[in-house]
């Protein structure tokens, strides 16, 4: 069983991830590059940060990890697009609900039979995706939500190779994808007329802190604080997200979509509480639950 203080500093760097992951929508939306040049450049520093902290002996991927990679590169690619195209609080909440796609995609390739409560959360996440197309929106802000919902399902795609992962590297899918992102990129950072220091400085926040400290952070803080504490402390994300916007530049999400964004909130939480609960029913040794919490955050991270 962890020390206090080291359960502690767990809850610290979980905060801290979470308020790293939050910046992201104000900060893409403050770069007047686009989306493929943010991709680009962004993947190539996060690939940089990730091949300086692995210092991987070889190269050599497994196709779960390419999969993996290549999933992870749509949910950025999607994300960024749809933050440019639509609200910041529209497309963080509408790839929140990614953990129900998690649900289905385990059930196409895991095997994994569904709980009736993943069933519940389903229903009403599927209810709050719909109230987000309720509000008035212009050819864009459609767009740009239907591009988040993909970020959300290329993001449990990501989970999902993670999980079929035999070797349990997660970080080394981040490596790829965000290198293979750079490559994507390339052609659209050299194609830019300028390259204001401004965007670049800001761009290189988001690839060393927001991408690589960030995963850094809830990597080693998820081996030691129970999964559902962990996912509780992540809500504060898409929380945080729009509200950074809506302070900087005045951005602020419709009646329609702060309804649907509460019913997402709630059904992802509702889920999280019960699946922890029947974990802990299966479980009669506490001292192995750090274990399966670290194994569940290698997964959702």
């Amino acid at each position: 069983m962890d020390s206090p203080n080291t359960r502690r500093n767990a809850v610290i760097m979980l905060l801290l991830t979470a308020i790293l992951w939050s910046s992201s929508g104000l900060l893409i939306k403050l770069v007047s590059w686009g989306p493929l040049t943010i991709l680009g450049m962004r993947s190539l520093i996060a690939g940089i940060f990730f091949l300086v902290y692995l210092r991987p002996t070889h190269l050599r991927f497994t196709r779960y990890q390419v999969f993996g990679a290549l999933c992870y590169l749509c949910t950025n690619l999607f994300f960024i697009s749809a933050t440019k195209l639509t609200s910041a609080a529209n497309a963080i909440f509408l790839q929140y609900a990614c953990p129900v796609y998690v649900v289905i995609f385990g059930y196409w390739l895991l095997k994994e039979k569904p709980r009736r409560a993943d069933w519940i959360a389903l229903a009403v996440i599927l209810a709050g995706l719909a109230l987000f197309f309720g509000d008035k929106l212009s050819f864009n802000g459609f767009y740009g939500n239907l591009l988040a919902i993909l970020s959300g399902i290329a993001f449990a795609g990501t989970m999902v190779f993670m999980r079929l992962e035999k070797d349990g590297q997660p970080a080394r899918l981040l490596l790829l994808g965000n290198f293979i992102g750079a490559l994507v990129g390339l052609p659209f950072m050299l194609g830019e007329p300028s390259f204001p220091m401004a965007d670049f400085v800001i761009l290189l926040y988001l690839g060393t802190f927001q991408i690589g400290l960030s995963y850094l952070l809830y990597s080693l803080a998820i081996k030691h604080i129970h999964a559902l504490e962990a996912n509780l402390i992540l809500t504060l994300e898409p929380i945080l997200n729009p509200i950074w916007v809506f302070l900087v530049i005045g951005e602020k999400p419709g009646p329609m979509a702060l309804l649907g964004s509460l019913l997402v909130i709630g059904a992802v939480t509702f889920r999280a509480v019960v699946s922890s609960r029947a974990e802990t029913n299966q479980s009669t040794d506490f001292a192995d639950k750090p274990k399966k919490s670290a194994k569940i955050g290698e997964i959702c991270g």
